[in-house]
């Protein structure tokens, strides 16, 4: 009764208080809190933190569809993954992985919303240099200003590859002053480019501090925006001289890590595949600061046998688990991986408790490294128990995600407890790597008539797989890998495609790369088509009926963006 009265007294003399100030002005004159002005953030402590801030905003902030991991938009789109879990959990996904997705769905705004506020905070690093103290020194501005211009272009390349045209924003432009009737009717890649290039031409070769862009990371992403448009000559230059001379922000020459699965753990950090990556950490006292979007795409149910226990999202795909099938240690490039004679062995439909032998055919040892089989150790957890670590099989398949999954032995050091599951990691997500540099430059040497120089990069991408086969407790080979380089000349400039293009999904498989990949080949409706015949088949709850068109190759712009901005933004044909 005492503490109601005190509560009473407390509103009674606030309000007494309000009545005695509300004929003033100087009443409303309050300082905002916890907001600082532009004259504290104008110096170089200010400016950096600022810059910091616009770094920060490239793993999604929480947003899980939001980030460059593209686990979605680029997997889930590219059928190298099932949505998986249940149906009824994140059912907002469904419809994104069916291709019935429209303009007012609950997630076409996620990477809008996420690279605007990345992009927001670059260009504020830039109005700041604007109006830099006098501790910023020409160095200073030259240093930071192309770290933003850096971080505005990859957010804005973002947002090329999924809405195609949006409205670009620069540090010229803000609200009040014509934000708001910026139309979406001009291609973003010349901004892209533009912003790239200042960054090539002013970051250092190396950095202080390992998160943060140098130039050969910008060389390699402006490369990259050359391949999207098919500027191959370009690109092809600018490949070569990542290749030959690149480094990593911290020194490192350019090279693939010895073991492929040593690339995805968190003691590798910042290693010599690393072009670029967000830096994720565990244990600081946010989930903010780890790697924030994966934490539902762990096997699920696994208790303390295995990592995450929740909640078996992120499903591989039958077709894409059979793509891993070889003959005479090459992929089956003819698309027969998925015929009867040579699909993958699984254990779909079978109970953890039944009798099940995996599959004993021919097999590229990346599967492994990539996937979760029954049967097979998961990292080095225990062997895969099959269904007891799969929420839903009839809605998701028999396969469970492996990489980016934390291990038994980074309990605790890269992986993060504070949260609500324990799958928030602190092993950073690349997204850049070298192999896809050196993919992506097999693929320009092709368009330019290098045939023998794209073999050579492929080889090496094989040769590591090669050297990457995946061993039980004992020593014994976990299946039956067999792998082989391409021994011989590709007959001519299609076959060199067909082989550059299957690499790319079995090195790069489920890490967001395979819709981007289709969409700018031209062959999404073929490839996607294949996929859905299939996986329909062993999944016909999810999947039965969806068809793919080329109304989906963008994501349509955000209904509730057109509606705050009405006559000004054009829809996407289709939406």
């Amino acid at each position: 009764m005492n503490n109601f009265k005190l509560k009473i007294g407390a509103l009674l003399a606030s309000t007494a208080m309000m009545v005695a100030v509300s004929c003033s002005d100087e009443f409303l004159e309050v300082p905002p809190v916890g907001q600082l002005s532009e004259n504290q953030l104008s110096s170089l402590a200010g400016i950096d933190a600022s810059l910091i801030a616009a770094y920060s905003q490239v793993n999604g902030r929480g947003n899980r569809l939001g980030s460059p991991s593209n686990w979605v938009w680029g997997s889930i789109r590219g059928g190298e993954a099932n949505k998986g879990t249940d149906p009824g959990d994140f059912s907002t996904i469904n419809p994104i992985q069916r291709f019935e997705n429209n303009a007012a769905g609950g997630e076409m705004g996620a990477k809008y919303a996420v690279a605007y506020e990345g992009i927001a905070r670059a260009n504020n690093v830039l109005r700041l240099l604007a109006k830099a103290g006098p501790d910023v020194t020409a160095n200073d501005k030259v240093r930071l200003s192309s770290q933003a211009k850096f971080l505005r272009a990859h957010y804005y390349f973002e947002l090329a590859r999924d809405y195609n045209q949006t409205p670009y924003i620069d540090e010229t432009v803000d609200y009040g002053s014509g934000l708001e009737l910026v139309k979406n009717d001009k291609p973003l890649w010349p901004f892209i480019e533009a912003d790239l290039k200042e960054a090539v031409a002013n970051l250092p070769a190396t950095q202080a501090q390992v998160g943060r862009v140098n130039q050969w990371a910008a060389k390699a992403y402006l490369a990259k925006v050359y391949l999207y448009q098919k500027k191959f000559p370009e690109a092809k230059a600018l490949f070569t001289d990542v290749i030959q001379n690149g480094v990593t922000s911290n020194g490192l020459k350019y090279g693939l890590v010895p073991y492929y699965d040593d690339a995805f753990r968190g003691k590798n950090d910042n290693h010599q595949e690393s072009v670029w990556a967000y830096q994720s950490a565990a244990g600081t006292g946010s989930v903010n600061n780890a790697n924030p979007e994966f934490d539902l795409n762990f096997p699920y149910n696994t208790g303390p046998a295995g990592p995450g226990n929740c909640c078996g999202f992120f499903q591989p795909s039958f077709t894409f688990v059979n793509a891993f099938r070889t003959a005479n240690g090459l992929p089956l490039l003819d698309k027969s991986y998925n015929s009867a004679a040579n699909e993958v062995k699984n254990d779909q439909g079978i109970a953890s408790g039944a009798a099940f032998t995996p599959d004993a055919g021919p097999l590229d040892p990346r599967l492994d490294h990539t996937v979760g089989r029954r049967g097979l150790p998961y990292l080095d957890w225990m062997d895969h128990p099959g269904q007891a670590w799969i929420r839903n099989q009839p809605n998701g398949g028999p396969y469970s995600p492996k990489k980016y999954v934390y291990a038994r032995s980074e309990q605790g050091t890269f992986q993060d407890n504070s949260s609500w599951t324990p799958g928030y990691t602190g092993i950073n997500f690349m997204i850049i790597r070298f192999a896809d540099v050196l993919l992506m430059a097999a693929e320009a040497e092709i368009e330019t008539g290098g045939l023998e120089k794209a073999r050579e990069y492929i080889n090496l991408i094989r040769t590591r797989a090669i050297n990457s086969k995946l061993k039980r407790a004992d020593g014994t080979m976990a299946a039956n890998y067999v792998i082989n380089t391409y021994a011989a000349p590709f007959a001519n400039a299609d076959a060199a495609r067909l082989a550059v293009r299957h690499e790319r999904l079995l090195e790069l498989g489920m890490e967001g790369h395979r819709f981007y990949d289709l969409q700018r080949w031209g062959t999404a409706k073929a490839e996607l088509d294949f996929y859905l015949a299939y996986d329909s088949q062993k999944l016909p709850a999810p999947l039965g009926g969806a068809k793919y068109s080329d109304q989906f190759k963008w994501v349509p712009i955000p209904q509730r963006e057109i509606d705050l901005q009405p006559g000004i933004l054009t829809q996407n044909p289709g939406f």
